[in-house]
């Protein structure tokens, strides 16, 4: 690695990335999910430099310089400095619980522990010595780390404002494609998202279908619209629809999977508990908590997944409740899964409604449920998880330019349709899945009742298991009970056609 990476490396700063793991909760379900940020940044900044100088190789003509490469591997290896504690966990579930309001993602906490890492270990003059420019190269590190447009104003915002201005700082539009590498705004397709598709298949034990080496042998930069982007060859198009199925299955059977999300339910609830009374010592001798220590670096240098161990430890009685709840997930003692539904397109479930939806569940009780169990709305939680392929409800590969063998020069872009008709034609779906913090047999019997009928009520689809746990409720609902028979069927009998015209 180049002697500037190693010197950021060999901080305090980069060294706490050791002990913050990749998939947070997730390690308490896949037991070889022990990574963490550390060796991923590593890699993430090892294909940053793979890529851009491929590029370099292939066309000199874009006058890629050693400032561009150092200053791409730079921001690959600190654009996760600002994770807090489990990762995604942190930023997604505790801060907008513990900071309601509070507009925050670890990408800005990553600029900040960027700048606090460049002056607290005065890495300005090694930065000088191997040929940066600090004003310019910095705030192009910085811009690659977190896009200073995308935030404020949406994607389509964003693609719009960059064919009317140039908005970034550290490189003009003749190299706007710089900024595809580390965090690709725009498709979605980056080195980020190689690294942790192939490490955290390899340590969750799931097939990883898309090869980066292919992406970077056929990388080539063409002009779209003014602006300089990073294209691939035409029959590459597949892999792509490859690499967005991996993701999906990534988060459907690993990052949201039901044990992961409640297991960083509880740990999250146990440190809402604790923050009042965790202690961290900041810049100038300042206390802050769990929740604030986001505010100073030097602070949220300290916060790590070892808090998880101080309140598990700690024989401190304002950290009891905290605890147990901690002990629980230790113990295995976890909060049963009802089930999972889904609503209709277009009728999802809105966040301003999230708070709502454990006392809809209450009132939910099935008629022909008796008097002997009483639930409260405090006795559920529900997850609302929108799965997508990464641009919401749009195809990302529409966003992505190809180029042909016969003109290399020029971009085009490939509809679905001139795919396979075997793609998906939706791209975002959302589940709702419902708990119950109740252990006793009769109560998640009756409590699962409530979720089926719930569910009826709210036109949702039915759970997989609804004719098991409610036979008497799920006749009850129109278009539930349908008799798929004869459409299998139909289905099996076009597949034997197929096939005797093929042998004809």
């Amino acid at each position: 690695m180049h002697p500037l990476l190693v010197r950021i490396i060999d901080t305090p700063q980069f060294q706490r990335l050791r002990y913050i793991k990749q998939l947070g909760g997730a390690y308490y379900v896949f037991p070889g999910a022990s990574h963490n940020r550390f060796e991923h940044s590593l890699g993430v900044s090892h294909l940053a430099g793979r890529l851009v100088q491929a590029l370099q190789e292939r066309q000199p003509e874009l006058n890629i310089d050693q400032r561009d490469i150092l200053c791409v591997q730079i921001a690959g290896l600190c654009h996760d400095l600002g994770h807090g504690p489990f990762s995604h966990m942190f930023d997604g579930r505790f801060i907008p619980l513990a900071r309601p309001g509070l507009e925050w993602k670890h990408e800005q906490a990553s600029i900040q522990m960027f700048e606090h890492l460049i002056d607290s270990n005065n890495l300005k003059p090694a930065m000088e010595k191997y040929g940066l420019k600090l004003d310019e190269d910095i705030h192009f590190i910085k811009e690659q780390i977190d896009s200073p447009v995308q935030e404020k104003s949406g994607v389509f915002a964003y693609i719009f404002v960059l064919l009317i201005q140039w908005p970034y700082r550290g490189r003009f539009k003749n190299k706007s494609f710089l900024y595809e590498i580390v965090a690709n705004k725009t498709s979605g397709i980056d080195v980020d998202k190689w690294d942790y598709f192939a490490r955290d298949c390899y340590h969750l034990g799931i097939q990883n279908n898309f090869d980066y080496e292919r992406f970077i042998k056929f990388a080539r930069v063409c002009e779209v619209k003014d602006m300089m982007h990073i294209c691939t060859r035409d029959k590459e198009v597949g892999n792509l629809y490859d690499m967005f199925h991996t993701r999906n299955c990534l988060y459907r059977r690993a990052y949201q999977h039901k044990v992961v999300n409640v297991i960083e339910t509880m740990i999250t609830d146990a440190f809402l508990k604790a923050d009042p009374h965790i202690k961290i010592k900041g810049s100038g001798g300042k206390v802050f908590q769990i929740s604030t220590a986001l505010e100073d670096m030097e602070a949220y240098t300290k916060l790590t997944d070892e808090i998880f161990l101080k309140i598990l430890h700690s024989d401190e009685p304002e950290l009891s409740d905290a605890r147990e709840i901690l002990c629980k997930v230790q113990r295995r003692d976890l909060f049963k899964c009802l089930g999972e539904t889904q609503p209709p397109e277009g009728e999802e479930v809105k966040k301003e409604d999230y708070e709502g939806l454990c006392a809809e569940i209450v009132n939910s009780k099935p008629m022909t449920m008796s008097e002997d169990v009483e639930l409260k709305a405090e006795d559920f939680i529900v997850d609302v998880i929108d799965m997508d392929y990464g641009m919401k409800k749009r195809n990302p590969i529409n966003s992505v330019r190809f180029y042909c063998k016969y003109d290399i020069t020029q971009a085009i872009k490939i509809t679905r349709e001139q795919v396979s008709k075997l793609l998906p034609e939706k791209f975002a779906e959302q589940i709702i899945r419902v708990y119950c913090k109740k252990k006793d047999t009769k109560i998640i019997e009756a409590a699962t009742k409530y979720f089926v009928k719930w569910c009826m009520d709210k036109q949702f689809t039915k759970p997989w298991d609804g004719d098991v746990v409610a036979p008497e409720l799920t006749p009850m609902k129109e278009g539930w009970n349908k008799d798929d028979e004869n459409q299998d069927l139909d289905r099996n009998s076009s597949g034997l056609n197929c096939k005797v015209k093929l042998f004809e």
